[in-house]
């Protein structure tokens, strides 16, 4: 399939092959799309991003940039290397967050420091906006394109131990829909996508997430926990021509489960 043939972008967030951008890259890169990398700085986190992204056989030598989204001089580089290495930029994916894992416990959201709820805001938030921000000129130079970033249903309802991130995710999605407001006349869509839960290194901070995973495949109407390729088939369809009609949406990938009362 060479939907996405000719399209180019940025992921950030690969941090190994369990990572939904790793299953995004992949479906995009099936699709014949060009994709670059962001990595998280520091010997290890490159080091365990490029063998993850070297793990996508992709046909040329992957281009991959440390960056600390929650610095903006890392975010001006890294914007200002990827416009002078490519011509074009038709897709950004954001699928970063991170909160203090200690908080990350049922019955500790009211014990959560200001600066610990801030940090959590920051980078799993506003760290959209900012890229998006920088993403716009060349976004638009290119005749418009598509933004995403990953949530989960715990922005919406509550799911023990989600905790801050919970907060944070929902903050992610109101501003996802006011960037699809500012920049929908620059040709360029922005939606969320609340994936099910999915066994990462992130996930792996939340207490009792196994309970999580058994509870969400016994609600499921398909019987079935959601896996990686089912979000990278989403973001296919976002990032295409096929999606060209929405924007502002958080489209759930869960296999059924919000739509479950009990």
């Amino acid at each position: 399939m060479e939907l996405l043939r000719g399209r180019k972008g940025l992921i950030f967030g690969v941090a190994n092959e369990r990572s939904y951008a790793w299953h995004i890259a992949r479906a995009l890169l099936d699709a014949g799309a060009c994709c670059a990398f962001s990595c998280l700085p520091g010997e290890r986190n490159e080091a365990r991003a490029r063998f993850a992204i070297e793990a996508l056989e992709v046909e040329f030598d992957p281009w991959i940039r440390p960056c600390d989204a929650s610095r903006d001089g890392d975010l001006d580089r890294l914007f200002l290397e990827y416009e002078r290495d490519h011509d074009r930029l038709d897709f950004l994916i954001h699928s970063i967050a991170y909160a203090d894992k200690q908080w990350l416990e049922p019955g500790r959201f009211a014990e959560t420091p200001r600066a610990d709820f801030l940090q959590a805001i920051d980078l799993s938030a506003y760290t959209f906006v900012a890229m998006a921000h920088r993403a716009r000129p060349m976004m638009k130079a290119s005749g418009g394109g598509t933004m995403l970033a990953m949530t989960y249903i715990g922005s919406e309802r509550v799911v023990p131990g989600y905790n801050v991130m919970g907060v944070a995710k929902a903050a992610l999605e109101c501003s996802a829909r006011y960037l699809a407001a500012d920049l929908g006349r620059d040709g360029i869509r922005v939606n969320t996508i609340s994936g099910g839960p999915l066994r990462t290194l992130a996930s792996s901070a939340i207490k009792g997430f196994r309970s999580i995973l058994s509870h969400d495949e016994r609600r499921s109407p398909l019987g079935r926990k959601v896996e990686g390729g089912d979000v990278g088939g989403a973001a296919v369809w976002l990032v295409s021509d096929w999606g060209r009609g929405v924007t502002g949406e958080t489209i759930h990938v869960d296999c059924g489960v919000r739509m479950m009362g009990i």
